[in-house]
């Protein structure tokens, strides 16, 4: 009987890992396999050694883009916390039902691929286009292009990643007690008073989990970039499609993909050890 019942514990505590075994091959596979094929080129290619590290770490031309990428990254995220943590604002206070239409109004963008999004944004920003169009109607005898500027590409990467920052600073909002804020109320606390040391602080985790989302998000950006913005000020991911696509040097594509790795796990890891990987995603 001791023998049986060990036998059905052990059987148990197989259980839980049979259920994951296909998904550790399909990330060993699909993910680990090219990443390590990845991480090799940036070593072998087109000879042995770390003269592509040197050369990403040092040349001018790739220290500027990944600048550049960091401070857009930053610019997306500081965007889409204005824009999002007032309308999760308004989501909490109002009626549920609206608190639905609204998230389904967010969620819908999901519905459509990143590169219709950003098509439709050439659309919207284009020398033809409505904006221009309504600038002139204003009064601008010659607006100026928007297209193919910082500033079309950051607001396209605002309205593809709102929703992120929007859903997790909403979900924390949701978990307030609400007998912390009617005891703030109770002790004096009102207006901006109250909003600043009770309900800002407490909605602190939702801003961490959407900013650092969004960050990251935003330093793997290729497709919005490239289409939208300024060739003069390229992202990371633009440059080593580059590499590879025209230039053909796999290696030197390679190392910048890798350094672009190194750096979001600094991130997370800096997130983690504040925060907690487990509370990213609510």
């Amino acid at each position: 009987m001791a023998v049986t019942l060990s036998t059905l514990t052990e059987r148990r505590n197989l259980w839980p890992w049979l259920l994951l075994a296909p998904l550790a091959v399909y990330l060993a596979l699909f993910f680990l396999v090219p990443l390590a094929e990845v991480a090799i080129m940036s070593v072998t290619e087109p000879r042995p050694g770390l003269a592509n590290y040197e050369k990403v770490l040092t040349g001018s031309l790739y220290r500027k883009v990944f600048l550049n990428t960091f401070a857009t990254a930053a610019l997306v995220t500081v965007c889409c916390l204005l824009v999002g943590y007032p309308l999760a604002y308004l989501m909490n206070a109002t009626t549920q039902r609206r608190a639905m239409m609204i998230l389904l109004l967010i969620t819908m963008s999901f519905w459509t691929s990143f590169l219709v999004r950003t098509y439709a944004w050439m659309v919207l920003l284009g020398n033809n286009g409505p904006v221009i169009w309504l600038l002139e109607t204003i009064g601008f005898e010659d607006p100026p292009g928007i297209l193919f500027t910082r500033f079309s590409s950051t607001l396209a990467m605002v309205h593809i990643l709102a929703p992120y920052m929007i859903m997790n600073i909403y979900s924390v909002m949701q978990k307030i007690d609400r007998s912390l804020i009617r005891s703030a109320e109770s002790m004096g606390a009102y207006g901006l008073s109250l909003f600043r040391h009770v309900y800002l602080p407490l909605t602190a985790p939702g801003i961490a989990n959407g900013s650092v989302l969004v960050f990251v998000i935003c330093l793997g950006f290729y497709v919005t970039p490239v289409l939208l913005g300024s060739p003069r000020e390229q992202m990371a991911a633009g440059l080593i499609g580059h590499q590879i696509e025209e230039f053909l040097a796999f290696g030197l594509g390679s190392a910048m993909a890798i350094v672009l790795l190194v750096v979001t796990l600094i991130v997370l890891a800096i997130y983690s050890r504040r925060f907690g990987l487990d509370k990213l995603y609510g």
